[in-house]
């Protein structure tokens, strides 16, 4: 269990040592490529240091690296790893803590993105007013210009939804979110419509774990998945506590926790019956 940026390091030069075998070269030949000392690709590679995405893709040039998606990927996974980088959260990097900005960066750059909700909607679904109730009663006593800015935060990260390809999505929800008055019923009324409208989405897939259920694997709280494109060593489970977020990146645990997610699936209501379930919240 390690903090993002640590993990995205150790993954980052995995990937980095990978391909430089693949390219068939020592890391002293790499390094004399680049006209480094053999010491700074070791340490890249072990994750020891941090390293900057002009780097990376001097890297990857020396390893004749020619896969676009690839290389971006990677590139920005350096930003995220301690490197540097220039995602959009960077310019909110006075207002969000660096677990946030951690988590934005990994929302960004995956393909996939699975998560398990027992008390609010997740955020990539959420309607400003939502948002603003929500980051207002878990955070009291910001001012009115904090809490916009967070708000906006909240509402730049579904961009993701809507890039080209889009980031597929499936969450999988407890019942009671949707009878959580968070904001009123105004504001939950429009954001249950709100889940209405976005589940039909082709790259949304929305379950409802409905009362009936009782028990569930997840009932000790939430988790999110997220995948990545080409990599799948990359993937990475977070789990949100009151003061700190955890990353899980060991093979046993991502096992578990896709096992879990797959169980949970099972057990809910298909994506058209929570539609169902969802638009009869919605009216009532």
């Amino acid at each position: 269990m390690l903090h993002g940026p640590v993990v995205r390091r150790r993954k980052l030069g995995e990937e980095l040592r990978s391909l430089r075998h693949t390219a068939g070269l020592t890391s002293r030949e790499a390094a004399r490529l680049l006209g480094w000392h053999q010491s700074k690709v070791s340490r890249i590679e072990t994750g020891a240091s941090g390293v900057k995405p002009f780097d990376v893709a001097r890297l990857l040039d020396a390893y004749a690296v020619r896969d676009s998606r690839l290389r971006s990927l990677l590139e920005v996974l350096a930003g995220s790893a301690g490197g540097g980088g220039a995602g959009w959260w960077h310019a909110y990097r006075e207002l969000i803590p660096p677990q946030y900005r951690d988590f934005i960066s990994l929302e960004s750059q995956a393909c996939t993105v699975r998560t398990l909700e027992t008390s609010v909607v997740p955020g990539l679904l959420q309607t400003a007013g939502y948002a603003r109730a929500v980051t207002s009663a878990s955070l009291g006593g910001l001012s009115e210009d904090r809490l916009d800015s967070l708000v906006e935060v909240r509402l730049t990260r579904q961009r993701v939804l809507r890039t080209d390809p889009p980031l597929r999505f499936a969450a999988v929800l407890d019942e009671a979110v949707l009878h959580r008055e968070v904001g009123g019923p105004e504001v939950m009324r429009d954001q249950v419509r709100h889940l209405a409208r976005v589940s039909q989405l082709p790259h949304v897939c929305l379950q409802l774990l409905p009362f009936s259920v009782g028990g569930y694997v997840g009932l000790t709280g939430p988790f999110v998945i997220f995948s990545f494109p080409n990599i799948s060593d990359l993937d990475v489970v977070v789990l949100d506590h009151l003061t700190r977020s955890l990353h899980l990146e060991r093979k046993e645990d991502l096992d578990a926790y896709s096992s879990a997610f797959r169980a949970l699936q099972a057990h809910a209501l298909s994506p058209e019956r929570s539609l169902d379930l969802i638009t009869e919240i919605a009216r009532s």
